[in-house]
Parts: structure tokens; C-alpha cells; sequence
């Protein structure tokens, strides 16, 4: 088999699945609205369980749920019969995924269902199965042709975007946001870009503040000290009226030999931009080039406009927030 051969053969996989998921997106009904409800209000686990391919469809569905705030874990259908059914509450979710909806495995896992009275899901293809029957809310997905006609492939793919369709509905329901993602992904580079301003903020004592009346020079000592290359400028109320980046001080110094005299108000550029503490740290920096600045001011919204902190893009830059 030659190059263009294989290509011609992935063409036609993938072309075989992207009709199976335009096929399901049409399928969508009322039922997958019900179990994205009763899975965001599920006040214990969702336990996903599959055969096959579908057990591993069934793994990946239930890592993504539990990303996103849905406490979940797959079960596997062989070792079910064998004492895993106690691993299954009575206020848990019961996810089951089969194909067929009648694998012999996931029979056992439907009688106990029914006889405890667990919500049972099913996402299964064929509407007239053993569990498309028992199940409480059925998902069906659409007959497909598979790879070969007979390789577990679009119906997997349908699974699988199925499951995620479920997740993230779920999450919506829920408003779980970009903070509660954060706090379930603080490692890697994915938990890098969810930091927050207030994650990598300077605060107390590392905020170069300096009253608006002070001279010059004495605001010098303190720019020279915080080493930030920027001052906060206050009010005698403790509001934030202003800021001084070092750019500035170097444009005044050639303009005027006597300006270390004069007060710090005259020199300053009122108005800092500022930037929320549970702003994203990416969308700082994404400021910070729009306004070609290197500093902002950091305040919190919900409680008043007051300077808590400060974020410079270099603390951005060493975080490794892009």
C-alpha cells in the first residue's frame, strides 16, 4: 500500500465518524437536557461503566466530569459481579455505555440498578435493548457505520463526544468557572495559565506606595528601593490618584533639572489602569501589551476601588503565563 493510500484510508475514517457525530448532533432531545440536570444536582459520585472499547470511552467521560467539578469514576463491567457493586451508593448516578445495549456484563450492574433504586443513564444504540429499557434516561446515539464495518470506531466517537456534551453542560449548570477549574488543575502549563492576578501579585509592604505630596526626591529613594521601576501614588485617604513608572522620571529629568522639588502629584499620571485580583494573570499581560505598560495597579471589585496589590509583567513572564 502506497502514501496516498493510507491517506486515502484516514479520509475515509474520519469521514465515516464526522457523519456519525453530524448524525448525533441532530439526535440531540429533551432526554439529554434531563441528565444533564439530574447529573449537575447529583449530590454524591456518577460511576460510568462500559465493555470493551466503551469501558475505556467510559474512563475518559468520567476523568472529564471529574475535571470540571463532577465527582466521578469508571467501574469496570468484569469485575462488577465480583464485589465492585458495593462501590455503588444509592444517591450515586449510574452511567452505563454499550453499543448494543446488550452485553452480557452489564446485565448484573442493571438488576442491582433497578433493585436499588439508582438512577440509571444509558447511552446505548440500539432503542429496543435490554438497557435502553431498563435505563431511566435513555441517550441514544445514532447507527453509524463503522471502520471496515466493523471496528468500534464512529460509534466511539459518538460516545465520546456524547460524554464531553454531558460534561460540559453539566458544568454550565453549575457556573463552575475558570477559578474552580483552576483550583482541580494547578500543576502544568494548563494550571500556569490559570493563574490568577492575585496568584502572582505583590502585596503589603512590596507596594511601592509614596504619598502625593512628597518631593521627588524622596520618592526616588523609594522607587531605587522597591526596585519595581514604578510608584503607587495615595491620597491622604489611602486612595490610589496616580502612578509613576521610572520612563516618566527620565522624560522629566531632561526636561527639568529642579523637578526632584517638586511633589509627586505634578508628576504623576493620573488614573491607573487597573485590573481585578480574580482577573486571569494571562489576561494582565494581555493588557499590559494593549497599554504598552509594565505594571498595574490591582484592586478588588467586590469590596472598593482601594490598591491591594501590584503586578508587574516580568512576575507574569517567570510564572510562565503567555
Amino acid at each position: 500500500m502506497n502514501k496516498k493510500k493510507f491517506i486515502s484510508e484516514a479520509n475515509n475514517v474520519i469521514n465515516l465518524e464526522i457523519r456519525a457525530l453530524q448524525k448525533l448532533k441532530k439526535s440531540i432531545n429533551n432526554s439529554f437536557g434531563e441528565a444533564v440536570i439530574k447529573i449537575a444536582k447529583c449530590q454524591s459520585k456518577v460511576i460510568l461503566c462500559g465493555v470493551g472499547k466503551s469501558g475505556l470511552i467510559a474512563s475518559k467521560i468520567a476523568a472529564t466530569l471529574s475535571s470540571v467539578g463532577t465527582p466521578s469514576f469508571s467501574l469496570a463491567a468484569s469485575e462488577a459481579s465480583h464485589g465492585d457493586l458495593g462501590m455503588i451508593s444509592k444517591k450515586d448516578i449510574l452511567i452505563l455505555i454499550s453499543n448494543s445495549g446488550e452485553t452480557s456484563e452489564l446485565k448484573n450492574i442493571i438488576q442491582f440498578a433497578k433493585r436499588n433504586k439508582i438512577l440509571l443513564i444509558g447511552i446505548v444504540s440500539k432503542k429496543d435493548s435490554i438497557l435502553s429499557k431498563a435505563s431511566d434516561i435513555k441517550l441514544l446515539i445514532p447507527k453509524a457505520k463503522e471502520a471496515e464495518g466493523i471496528v468500534p470506531t464512529s460509534s466511539t466517537t459518538s460516545q465520546l463526544a456524547l460524554g464531553d456534551a454531558l460534561a460540559i453542560s453539566s458544568m454550565k449548570y453549575k457556573k463552575f468557572g475558570k477559578l474552580d477549574f483552576k483550583k482541580l488543575h494547578p500543576s502544568g502549563s494548563l494550571g500556569s495559565q490559570l493563574k490568577t492576578v492575585e496568584d502572582i501579585m505583590m502585596t503589603g509592604k512590596n507596594i511601592p506606595f509614596v504619598n502625593e505630596n512628597i518631593k521627588m526626591s524622596k520618592a526616588l529613594k523609594i522607587l531605587t528601593e522597591k526596585k519595581l521601576g514604578v510608584l503607587i501614588v495615595r491620597n491622604k485617604t489611602g486612595k490610589t490618584i496616580g502612578i509613576i513608572t521610572d520612563g516618566q522620571i527620565r522624560r522629566m529629568s531632561q526636561k527639568n533639572s529642579e523637578f526632584q522639588i517638586l511633589p509627586v502629584k505634578k508628576i504623576m499620571t493620573k488614573k491607573p489602569i487597573n485590573i481585578d485580583k480574580n482577573e486571569l494573570a494571562a489576561k494582565a499581560l494581555s493588557l499590559m501589551n494593549k497599554k504598552k505598560i509594565t505594571s498595574l495597579v490591582v484592586i478588588n471589585k467586590k469590596i472598593s476601588n482601594r490598591t491591594i496589590g501590584i503586578i508587574h509583567i516580568h512576575t507574569i513572564l517567570q510564572s510562565n503565563i503567555s
